[in-house]
């Protein structure tokens, strides 16, 4: 393996020699335990036993609790040392490498869980707050890391495809955590807190993610079909990285798209909150699972879309933008009207209610936003990144501050009157704040801004196909 200095960048070789006529051959068929599919699937059950249970448990809303006011103010914690893990989640990966970056970020979320059941059980707040906290100094380095292999390892042709069904595996775990309490709680018509057995099934689920991360393929091994090798490392200094991110996330594009991030991860508080206050426990339950499903669906719709040549770079961008962003409107407008009714109401709805649909149709909608407009964000990001590294900085960047946003939105979510209405008005207002200097990024997406995923493989081919003739030369 050589060391391209001037990048700082570690070359591998290519899986196959190139031809008499200068190309790269293609692999047609890959080692199975290398292939792009393969990686994809093990980053995808990372991502069901760390995140996508976190998520499980946060869809129970409020973390499963009677009020969300602890488990937000805990989710808060998490979130901010999410942001400072995010910023040096570069380093990190300088230092062990992405493979294991991946698995240190899959350590804190077991813990976590453990405090959850503790406070369920026993009502020791303490432990929510000490299992927050790792969970935040190891998911910052999880989140940065899975957003880079997921835009960085897959064939161009393959990106939506491979972003749809790595984040599917994120809401199989909402899914299966929902039918786990939907079975425990069923009988459960009332307002309070799950049975903590729920817990036991998501802290055992959880201590596996490690385990799974040890299946990963790391770059330099993993095999695609069109023959380049993947360049996924950091080999410049820890001063050269900090600057290198600052400098990032000051550009011209990356804060024309941070309200657009904002209105995206603000709204997942929104809605555990919403689920919490105004549900019943197995009402919630099934909505956990229900908004998994249809969630599931829509994305992998859109990774599809994403992917079709038929259409331009920009018409995908462009019909992607408008679609997302007009129907998260909506539904902004239907949550106003609602909450405004609910808070005068003090409603608890069960699924024998008459009125349960309107709110519960409302939950699930959002849920499946989310994750519409978390694959629309990866698509944004990776036609902004130039280089590879830039790729582990921007999805850095891109976690780091969904981070911080989050933090705020739990923390807000934790205050009685934004945890019923204010949040929802505020989400309102950073969704109509955000489309105009979002279009003007979007809006050179496939114009001046081209195809930025392409940009890079040809790029890694132009380095191989030169380290090529300079072997040649010097054997010579």
């Amino acid at each position: 393996m050589a060391n391209d200095k001037s990048s700082g960048i570690l070359s591998t070789q290519p899986l196959e020699s190139p031809s008499d006529d200068g190309s790269l051959k293609a692999i047609r068929k890959p080692k199975w335990y290398r292939s792009t599919f393969w990686n994809a699937f093990i980053l995808g059950i990372c991502n069901f036993l760390a995140p996508g249970i976190w998520g499980a448990m946060n869809s129970l809303g409020g973390g499963g609790q009677q009020s969300p006011s602890l488990v937000n103010s805990a989710n808060a914690l998490t979130f901010c040392l999410m942001v400072l893990t995010c910023f040096f989640s570069s380093v990190v990966v300088r230092w062990v490498g992405v493979k294991w970056a991946l698995i240190i970020g899959t350590l804190g979320y077991c813990p976590y869980a453990a405090g959850l059941y503790v406070n369920n059980r026993y009502g020791d707040g303490w432990f929510v707050l000490l299992g927050a906290a790792l969970c935040g100094l190891s998911a910052g380095i999880f989140w940065s890391v899975e957003a880079a292999i997921a835009l960085a390892y897959p064939e161009p042709h393959n990106q939506g495809r491979f972003l749809g069904f790595w984040l599917s595996f994120r809401l199989g775990g909402q899914i299966v955590g929902g039918a786990i309490n939907l079975g425990v709680n069923v009988n459960n018509n009332k307002a309070g807190s799950v049975s903590y057995h729920v817990f036991e099934a998501f802290i055992a689920l959880q201590a596996l993610a490690p385990f799974a991360g040890l299946l990963l393929s790391p770059p330099e091994k993993v095999q695609r079909t069109d023959g380049l090798p993947v360049r996924l490392s950091i080999g410049n200094s820890i001063t050269y990285e900090l600057k290198a991110m600052s400098k990032l996330f000051f550009s011209k594009h990356f804060l024309l798209i941070v309200p657009l991030i904002a209105q995206a991860v603000y709204a997942e508080s929104v809605f555990f909150t919403f689920q919490a206050l105004w549900f019943s426990v197995r009402a919630r339950a099934l909505g956990s699972f229900l908004s998994g499903v249809v969630a599931v669906t829509l994305g992998n719709i859109l990774g599809k879309y994403l992917d079709h040549t038929k259409f331009s770079l920009k018409s995908r961008s462009r019909g992607a933008f408008f679609t997302i962003l007009g129907l998260q409107g909506a539904w902004w407008v239907w949550a106003t009207v609602l909450v405004t009714e609910f808070n005068k109401t003090n409603p608890t709805y069960d699924w024998v209610d008459q009125g349960f649909g309107k709110g519960f149709a409302l939950f699930l909608f959002w849920v499946a936003g989310f994750q519409l407009n978390y694959m629309f964000l990866y698509f944004v990001v990776g036609n902004l990144a130039e280089t590879q590294e830039e790729v582990i900085r921007i999805c850095s960047l891109l976690r780091g501050t969904e981070s911080a946003v989050q933090a705020v939105s739990y923390g807000l979510g934790s205050v009685s009157v934004m945890a019923r209405t204010g949040s929802i008005y505020l989400n309102f207002g950073l969704w109509a704040i955000s489309l105009y200097p979002a279009w003007l990024v979007i809006s050179k997406i496939g114009v001046t801004l081209g195809d930025k995923k392409l940009a890079r493989e040809e790029a890694v081919q132009e380095s191989v196909l030169d380290n090529h003739s300079s072997d040649q030369q010097a054997e010579k």
